[in-house]
C-alpha cells in the first residue's frame, strides 16, 4: 500500500481524538490520534459516565478481561461524577510507577487506537513526545495491542523507539533509558516493562507499525537514519509556523516586538539531504493548502502533515463551545497565535491562541493556584544524595526551589497539562475549588480555516478538509 498522502497531525492531549483519527483513516489518509496522557484521559471519560459507551465496549476487547475490569472498578461512575466534584487523578508516573498506573496506561492506548481502527480498514498512527519518557514502554505496547499502523514522535531524538517496537511486537521485555538532570556519564537510569506482566499468554508476535520521526533539521534526520536501534521508515519535517511545541531557533536566542523567537535562515530545512536518505518525508507547518501540497509532491514528499485545519472540524476533540469561539474570531478576522517562549515547562517554544477565558490572559494566568498534579512534564533530576526526583518549572515555586530549581525557570511558565486537558473539556476541580482553564494551542495559519466556513456557519468536517487538501473541491471551497 503506497503512503498516504496526508498525515492529520497528533495534537495536543485530547485533541487528536479516536473519532477525528477514524473519520481521517476512512478517507485513504493517515488518521492520528495523540498518546499524551491517555490514561487520565479514559480515566476521566469513565468518570464523565462513559455516555456512549465507547470507552466500555473498547475495553471489552481487551486481551486481559480482568486487568480491564480493575480499571472499571476504580474510575467508572455509571451516569457520571458531579458537576462539581473533582477527577480522581491516577499517579504519576517515575522510574518505578505502580503496576495500577501501567496497567491503565497499556490499556488506555489500547482503547484510543481501537476505537480509531474499529469498523474500517483504514491506517491510524499515534503521537508520541520523546520528551515525555516515563509512561512510553506501556504506551507503545497498548498501542501495538490494538494494531496501531504508525508510531510517530518527535520533541526529542528518539533513537531507541524503532528497536522498542521490534521486541514489543514479540511480546518481549524491554527497558528504556531515561534523560536524568544532574546525572553523569557513570550513571544509569532506566524504566523497563515485561508485557508478560500484562498478557499471561500473550501468543503470536502483533504487527510491528512503522516508525515515523518528527524533525526540524536534516542534521536530526540522517542521525537517526543511521544511528538508530532499528529501522526508521520515514520523517515528518515540522517547520516553526506549526502549533504547539517549536524547536528553538538555531543560535541565540531573538525576540520580535511581540517577544517571540525570530527564526532565520539557519532553521531553514535543507530538503536535498531528506531525498538523499530515500525515505518518505512529509512537510508541516502551514502546507494546509492544495498549491502547498503540489508544491510539497514536486520536492520530493511523500505529503503533508496538517494539524490546525482538522483541530477545529467537528470530530476532533476540542471541547466544541471553545472551537466555536476560535471560529467566531477567524471569521471575524481577529485570530492571534503568539508563539510564548517561555509558556511551556518543556521549555520549547509554544504557539498559544489569544482567547479570552483561558490562561493566554495574563490576569488568569497570574490568578491560578500553581500545582503540578497531572506532571508529563516533570523532569526527573539527581538529587545531591545521588536518588532521583522529579520537578516542574510550573508547580509553586518554593516547592520548585526545594528541588534545587533556579528561580528564573519558574518565570512565565504555565500549567501546560492541566490547560490542554480543559481545552478537550476534562478540566479538573481542584479541592480549592479552583476550575483549570483552556489553554489553546494553534499553528501560525489558523486564518486559514475561515475557508470552511460555509455561509458564515461555525462548523465543518474532516472530509472538507480532505477533499479541499486533495483538490477535490466544491465552488464553496475553491482555494482562496
Amino acid at each position: 500500500m503506497s503512503e498516504p498522502v496526508i498525515i492529520q497531525g497528533g495534537m495536543g492531549v485530547g485533541v487528536s481524538s479516536w473519532k477525528l483519527a477514524k473519520a481521517v483513516a476512512r478517507m485513504g489518509q493517515l488518521g492520528v490520534v495523540s498518546g499524551t496522557a491517555l490514561e487520565n484521559i479514559m480515566a476521566r471519560r469513565l468518570q464523565m459516565g462513559d455516555p456512549d459507551g465507547s470507552t466500555r465496549r473498547a475495553l471489552n476487547a481487551f486481551p486481559n478481561p480482568l486487568l480491564a475490569q480493575r480499571v472499571l472498578e476504580k474510575y467508572f461512575i455509571p451516569g457520571g461524577k458531579a458537576w462539581n466534584a473533582s477527577f480522581k487523578n491516577p499517579p504519576m508516573f517515575s522510574l518505578d510507577p505502580p503496576v495500577e498506573l501501567v496497567e491503565l496506561t497499556v490499556a488506555a492506548n489500547f482503547v484510543e487506537v481501537f476505537l480509531a481502527k474499529e469498523g474500517h480498514g483504514g491506517r491510524v498512527g499515534i503521537n508520541y513526545l520523546e520528551k515525555i519518557q516515563l509512561p512510553t514502554l506501556p504506551s507503545l505496547y497498548g498501542a501495538l495491542l490494538a494494531g496501531v499502523d504508525y508510531v510517530l514522535m518527535g520533541a526529542g531524538i528518539p533513537r531507541a523507539i524503532p528497536a522498542l517496537l521490534d521486541q514489543l511486537a514479540f511480546h518481549q521485555p524491554v527497558e528504556l533509558k531515561i534523560n536524568v538532570q544532574s546525572a553523569s556519564s557513570a550513571d544509569d537510569f532506566h524504566v523497563r516493562f515485561n508485557p508478560g506482566e500484562i498478557l499471561d499468554n500473550p501468543g503470536r508476535a502483533v504487527k510491528r507499525p512503522k516508525f515515523i520521526a518528527i524533525v526540524s533539521s536534516e542534521v536530526l534526520a540522517v542521525t537517526l537514519a543511521k544511528k538508530s536501534s532499528g529501522r526508521v521508515d520515514g520523517f515528518v519535517i515540522e517547520g516553526p509556523t506549526a502549533g504547539g511545541h517549536n524547536a528553538p531557533p538555531r543560535g541565540p536566542l531573538h525576540l520580535n516586538e511581540k517577544g517571540e523567537p525570530v527564526y532565520g535562515p539557519k532553521d531553514k530545512v535543507d530538503l536535498e539531504a531528506f531525498r538523499k536518505l530515500e525515505l518518505p518525508f512529509w512537510l508541516a507547518g502551514s502546507y494546509a493548502d492544495p498549491q502547498k501540497l503540489k508544491e510539497a509532491l514536486a520536492q520530493g514528499a511523500a505529503g503533508i502533515q496538517a494539524g490546525t485545519v482538522f483541530a477545529y472540524c467537528e470530530e476532533s476533540g476540542m471541547a466544541r463551545r471553545i472551537k466555536r469561539r476560535v471560529l467566531a474570531k477567524v471569521l471575524r478576522g481577529r485570530e492571534e497565535v503568539h508563539t510564548d517562549p517561555l509558556a511551556s515547562p518543556a521549555g520549547f517554544p509554544f504557539k498559544v491562541v489569544r482567547l479570552e477565558g483561558t490562561v493566554s490572559e495574563e490576569a488568569l494566568y497570574r490568578a491560578r493556584p500553581r500545582i503540578c498534579d497531572l506532571g508529563y512534564l516533570r523532569t526527573p533530576f539527581k538529587r545531591k544524595d545521588g536518588s532521583v526526583g522529579y520537578r516542574c518549572p510550573g508547580e509553586p515555586v518554593e516547592t520548585y526551589l526545594q528541588k534545587e530549581g533556579k528561580p528564573e525557570d519558574t518565570r512565565g511558565r504555565k500549567c501546560v497539562c492541566n490547560g490542554l486537558m480543559a481545552d478537550i473539556g476534562l478540566g479538573q476541580i481542584q479541592k480549592s475549588g479552583h476550575e483549570e482553564k483552556p489553554l489553546v494551542t494553534s499553528g501560525d495559519d489558523l486564518g486559514r480555516i475561515a475557508k470552511f466556513l460555509k455561509g458564515g456557519g461555525l462548523s465543518y468536517e474532516a472530509a472538507d478538509v480532505i477533499q479541499y487538501l486533495l483538490g477535490v473541491v466544491s465552488p464553496s471551497l475553491s482555494p482562496a
